[in-house]
């Protein structure tokens, strides 16, 4: 990934935390049909190794698993917030007009070794992680024991898990710390006037994004 020093995000804790809130991975592998990508939501257990061990499931009938079982690398990208920048926000455009839009996006880049489990008691661990991660916020959560268990039996049956121990991550926080500072104050300015919920978390991270040097 092309990364610029500005743009470099090297905390662990802030990879892992858009790994979090952004948890559909996209996952990148090469066999012998060359290049196959598939979106998966993953979990991440930042204790089980240097970097951390991302746990998800697929369909058994994703022909993907079978490439990662014979794979050493595969590549897994989360894309976090993003937003178009237009040069309008920029005090440089009133001042020279020398400017261009841009775009700006936070995402995270995981390598590592793939390792595919077929077992059931691991497959019914990780539903239930998976699932608590995401009902836990409901004010009445559901939860894998609300199906009948036969029903979920059959269900693991038809999927396969998926942990991969990270060797190499990368953050890319691409979010105006190229532009003066009152530039800056301008992107923040326009995206907040615009008002809605993807522009407001954009301006958040320009915000508190200060650039390095």
């Amino acid at each position: 990934m092309y990364q610029p020093l500005l743009h470099r995000q090297e905390h662990l804790e802030a990879q892992h935390a858009l790994i979090r809130s952004h948890p559909l991975g996209l996952l990148i592998s090469h066999g012998a049909h060359g290049l196959e990508a598939n979106s998966i939501p993953f979990l991440i257990d930042a204790q089980a190794s240097r970097f951390g061990t991302l746990q998800a499931h697929m369909a058994r009938a994703n022909g993907q698993w079978r490439n990662l079982s014979e794979a050493s690398d595969v590549l897994v990208i989360f894309q976090g917030a993003d937003h178009y920048i237009t040069p309008a926000w920029y005090e440089t455009k009133r001042e020279t007009g020398k400017v261009v839009p841009t775009w700006n996006y936070v995402m995270v880049q995981a390598r590592g070794r793939p390792r595919v489990i077929d077992d059931a008691a691991w497959l019914r661990v990780q539903i239930e992680a998976l699932t608590n991660r995401h009902e836990s916020a409901r004010s009445a959560p559901w939860a894998v024991g609300d199906a009948p268990e036969a029903f979920i039996d059959m269900q693991i049956k038809a999927i396969i898990g998926v942990e991969i121990e990270i060797t190499d991550i990368a953050g890319k926080w691409k979010v105006s710390q190229n532009r003066p500072a009152a530039d800056r104050v301008g992107v923040v300015a326009g995206l907040e006037e615009l008002g809605d919920e993807a522009s407001r978390t954009m301006a958040s991270i320009v915000r508190e994004t200060a650039p390095k040097g």
